[in-house]
């Protein structure tokens, strides 16, 4: 269970380019599958393009530098 996606935790990154702090966009998956929500992780996880995201039980997550347009991926380790 990705700590992030349930609202446990709260990302505070900050953009390697700019330094300003990153909005967390959620999980890639969604941005690659619109109705990829409605599917197990484990199914959603085999699609997202990150070979070892089931394995390692990480959640990707787009981040968002609001200043510059940058965009980053954090992989959130899952409880």
């Amino acid at each position: 269970m990705c700590p992030i996606c349930n609202s446990f935790k709260e990302l505070e990154i900050y953009c390697s380019e700019c330094s300003f702090r990153l909005e967390d966009s959620g999980k890639v998956s969604d941005f690659l599958d619109p109705y990829g929500h409605y599917n197990d992780q484990e199914t959603v996880k085999m699609g997202d393009g990150y070979p070892n995201t089931a394995k390692d039980q990480i959640c990707p997550h787009l981040m968002y530098c609001n200043n510059c347009g940058r965009n980053e991926v954090e992989f959130v380790q899952e409880e």
